[in-house]
């Protein structure tokens, strides 16, 4: 039962990450492909500006769609056909912009299809600076709406979520940025050529993230109409991607890198000609290669691995329990005894400037709300210390949650209601009753070993807790626990490439497809190797 469970877990965690890299990265479609479900590819490839698309040839008749009118594309992973996303431009009366767009996907889940629908519009003013935008996404057990609109310094953002609850947000903003949407209308207004650089303020309204979405024409393109066209590498907060747009400002093609997610500019009939007959092994292609054996993962308390394909200064060290050395690209996890832990208050005695954003509430780790607050209450009613609350906290997550795949954005106070979800719903509720307490915790977002059925043992992403506890000798340790699996500390497997909500998690998209493993050893060091060679007698 756990084995399937990971593999549905690690499959939910691709599917969250691939939208969020298309909300992030994907210039037309990214409010509606951004919200349909987190389903987060790789976008950090830096792309050569001279290397050619492989992908499937635009169709000429595809090409004749001018602005204004709807313009369909094909959303592919490797040459699978697995959806479709559809935009419109429209001039009001008063010069602004109506930019409106939708999209469906159909992904494979353990032989389950889950249909994700998303529908999404910007309104611009007539210079093209964004006013207002709104989204929204449907899943199989998901449905999240949220309507955005820009006050001078502020983006006041209402969402409303599968609960039927609404909040509103108050986001401070240093200048008026763009969504997805609207980037798309300050393109049109350039003149395009090879070599120009230029940026803009952006904002991804799911993460909250604020920065300048870095853009740089590389290459052009003369298509099957005569028409040239031109390649454009955009940035933002280290994502990157390869976008192809026409000489009015059409986006006509995008390619996102690793795992061979695209979208093609197609006429309507075949863009929604979805291939669903041999789908896509989602899981497969996020595994993570590992050489070498690993028995017993789940018992492991250290393992020393080999990381290749990826710079090994981007994965930061969590001492003492995840050190990283960089001259030998070796990171090695050791578990502590837990004896080695003092018995520390449950609360922190005092909220120092350090400890605030491990203790903060937040719309997707609610720790103020009442109910969370009093199931944290209920929990921890015989907790004699930090280590047993939230030991406690760790089991109540694993016995409670019904263990499923859930396509959506994670929360604390939805999962509690639910009572069901994957990796990202254990960790988003573990943390949201720990911080209820006052228990410093934070989010680890990375790789696990998966022992499952079949040829291949290999690596998956994952997501996890950590909690503030002090050794005996005075030091701080953050100490990571697993609820999916519901083990502390969690086995040391678990190897930690980021740390942090959902502002940081679309950094793993750095390792998505490139990381490798090499095992180097997954026995402690003080237990003596066998060897193939004698050894000489003084």
């Amino acid at each position: 039962m756990l084995k399937v469970y990971l593999e549905r877990c690690v499959l939910k965690d691709l599917v969250y990450r691939w939208t969020n890299w298309i909300q992030a990265n994907w210039l037309p479609c990214v409010e509606v492909l951004g919200v349909v479900t987190f389903v987060t590819l790789s976008s950090y490839y830096i792309w050569d500006g001279r290397q050619q698309s492989d992908l499937l040839p635009l169709d000429s008749k595809a090409l004749e769609a001018k602005q204004g009118n709807e313009r369909w594309n094909g959303i592919f992973i490797q040459d699978q056909h697995v959806g479709f996303a559809v935009n419109r431009t429209s001039s009001l009366e008063d010069g602004s912009l109506l930019l409106e767009n939708r999209s469906l996907m159909k992904v494979v889940a353990f032989d389950s299809l889950q249909t994700i629908v998303t529908a999404g519009a910007a309104l611009t003013d007539s210079s093209g600076s964004l006013k207002r935008f709104d989204f929204f996404m449907k899943s199989n057990l998901a449905t999240l709406s949220v309507k955005g609109e820009v006050r001078q310094r502020q983006i006041v953002l209402e969402v409303l979520d599968q609960n039927g609850e609404t909040k509103t947000l108050d986001y401070p903003i240093e200048k008026p940025p763009h969504v997805a949407l609207s980037l798309e209308s300050q393109i049109r207004q350039m003149e395009l050529y090879v070599g120009k650089e230029f940026s803009m303020p952006y904002f991804n309204p799911l993460t909250m993230t604020e920065g300048e979405m870095v853009m740089k024409v590389v290459d052009s393109e003369v298509l099957d109409n005569g028409e040239e066209a031109w390649w454009i590498n955009s940035s933002f907060n280290g994502l990157e991607s390869r976008t192809l747009v026409a000489s009015n400002g059409d986006t006509i093609r995008q390619e996102g890198g690793a795992l061979g997610i695209s979208m093609v500019r197609m006429m309507p009939e075949d863009a929604q000609n979805l291939d669903m007959e041999d789908p896509v092994d989602l899981i497969g292609l996020s595994a993570v290669p590992v050489k070498g054996k690993i028995k017993h993962p789940r018992e492991k308390t250290v393992l020393t691995v080999k990381v290749g394909g990826v710079d090994i200064n981007k994965i930061a060290p969590s001492l003492p329990v995840q050190q990283v050395n960089t001259s030998t690209k070796e990171v090695t996890v050791t578990l502590p005894e837990l004896d080695q832990i003092v018995e520390s208050p449950i609360a922190v005695p005092e909220v120092t400037e350090y400890l605030k954003e491990y203790l903060v509430s937040t719309i997707d780790i609610p720790a103020e709300h009442p109910d969370i607050r009093a199931k944290s209450e209920e929990i921890l009613v015989n907790a004699t210390s930090r280590l047993d609350a939230a030991t406690l906290i760790n089991q109540f997550v694993f016995d409670y949650l019904e263990k499923t795949s859930v396509i959506g954005v994670p929360n604390g106070l939805t999962t509690l209601q639910q009572a069901q979800g994957d990796c990202n719903e254990h960790t988003a509720l573990f943390v949201s009753l720990a911080r209820a307490a006052q228990i410093p915790t934070r989010i680890a977002a990375g790789i696990v070993f998966s022992d499952r059925t079949g040829p291949l043992k290999q690596f998956y992403y994952h997501a996890w807790p950590e909690v503030l506890l002090q050794t005996d000798d005075g030091e701080d340790l953050w100490l990571p626990m697993d609820p999916t699996f519901g083990q502390v500390p969690a086995d040391a497997t678990h190897i930690k490439l980021i740390e942090g909500g959902l502002d940081r998690q679309v950094e793993i998209m750095a390792f998505l497809g490139k990381i490798t493993i090499e095992v180097i050893s997954d026995t402690p060091p003080s237990i003596s190797q066998p060897t193939d060679t004698p050894q000489e007698t003084p």
